[in-house]
């Protein structure tokens, strides 16, 4: 996957279509990401580089509760990929 600003926009939409907020801050994150579930509110550590961010999103995207009806057609078929590699990856 490219390290692109595309890229990044695309993995927020998910997010985005699944009525999630992508939001940039400062703070102590250990993995450099927050989860706020009941407000779905996803929070990523602003200090982090465009690389940093799209594998934060990559991690994160497999473990939330995506709404897979209401995203994009282009969306679906990310969100497939992503999950596909997640589960290769699982050593579980």
């Amino acid at each position: 996957m490219k390290l692109t600003q595309s890229t990044l926009d695309k993995l927020s939409d998910i997010l985005g279509q699944s009525d999630y907020v992508v939001r940039y801050e400062r703070g102590t994150f250990q993995s450099g990401w927050c989860l706020l579930q009941s407000k779905k509110v996803v929070v990523l550590n602003k200090y982090l580089d465009m690389e940093g961010r799209i594998n934060t999103l990559l991690d994160l995207i497999p473990q939330v509760a995506i709404d897979y009806d209401k995203l994009t057609h282009e969306s679906q078929l990310l969100y497939d990929e992503i999950v596909k590699k997640a589960k290769l990856n699982d050593p579980a």
